[in-house]
């Protein structure tokens, strides 16, 4: 067992960080079939109000698949909040990695405002804690699923009232032996592909796929990236796409393309982290 993944002996709460994709989805259902234990109190869904339909209609068939709650929290619409440049309070500026052509992306914001805080933040309310309140020795134990393939993504959690746990690193499950347990408990089943419709960490394989057979969100997403393109909260122009052209003119077959950075396939609760 890896020393960063060690089960509470008796925590508060036992809570899962669910995305919806892949590992997650898996960690849930491994859980609720009692093999991987104890049961979860709850699960939480941090939702970013941009996902593909696609996700939504998995999350709702798997909320009847768990025998536990599935919480959906939520800060605002990411994709509405970028293009108005602060947040739904008007509070704060909403950063999404975007590319500019004068190389590089932006500040990588969006995952702890739209992801992270919210699960602390419904954590938090779960426990009895007010905002700041010291933690009274209360601790939520937090499953995250992250596989045995992505363990450089394992990080302690900074909260006194959270001990994340990644019990796919326990049984040092790959990300492909997730999808076997999915197909042959739920043969015939599609997993979802959880993340942002115009993520700038998909890759090309990913744009690719999504311009086929999810022409709704990849419609969706050129319209964003047009929009974004001059916005007066940027100083230079912004693309979603890491060849800075319009994403509705990039050729995702065209080698020069490749290499769009990847969060490993998914933002899997927790957006690459």
């Amino acid at each position: 067992m890896n020393n960063l993944s060690t089960p509470l002996e008796k925590p508060t709460l036992r809570i899962l960080s669910l995305g919806a994709g892949v590992q997650s989805t898996v960690l849930a259902l491994m859980a609720a079939k009692g093999e991987i234990g104890p049961m979860p109190d709850c699960a939480i869904f941090a939702d970013t109000m941009y996902e593909p339909i696609g996700v939504y209609e998995h999350l709702n068939w798997l909320k009847k698949e768990l025998p536990f709650p599935v919480y959906r929290v939520s800060i605002g619409d990411i994709k509405q909040d970028s293009l108005n440049g602060v947040n739904k309070s008007g509070t704060k500026f909403v950063a999404m990695p975007l590319f500019t052509k004068a190389g590089g992306m932006g500040m990588r914001q969006c995952t702890n405002d739209y992801k992270i805080q919210p699960l602390r933040k419904k954590t938090r309310e779960l426990l009895g804690l007010k905002y700041r309140e010291k933690s009274k020795g209360l601790v939520a134990e937090t499953w995250i699923g992250i596989s045995w393939d992505e363990m450089q993504r394992m990080k302690e959690s900074r909260d006194q009232f959270i001990h994340n746990r990644f019990p796919l690193i326990e049984l040092e499950m790959r990300r492909y032996q997730c999808l076997s347990w999915f197909e042959k408990h739920y043969p015939g089943r599609v997993l979802a592909k959880s993340a942002c419709i115009a993520c700038p960490f998909h890759n090309n394989d990913l744009w690719r796929d999504m311009k086929v057979n999810d022409p709704v969100s990849f419609e969706d997403a050129v319209d964003f990236d047009k929009k974004i393109r001059n916005l007066p909260s940027y100083k230079e122009e912004q693309y979603v796409h890491r060849s800075c052209k319009p994403l509705d003119e990039v050729d995702f077959d065209n080698a020069e393309d490749k290499g769009q950075l990847s969060f490993l396939d998914e933002c899997d609760g927790m957006c690459g982290v």
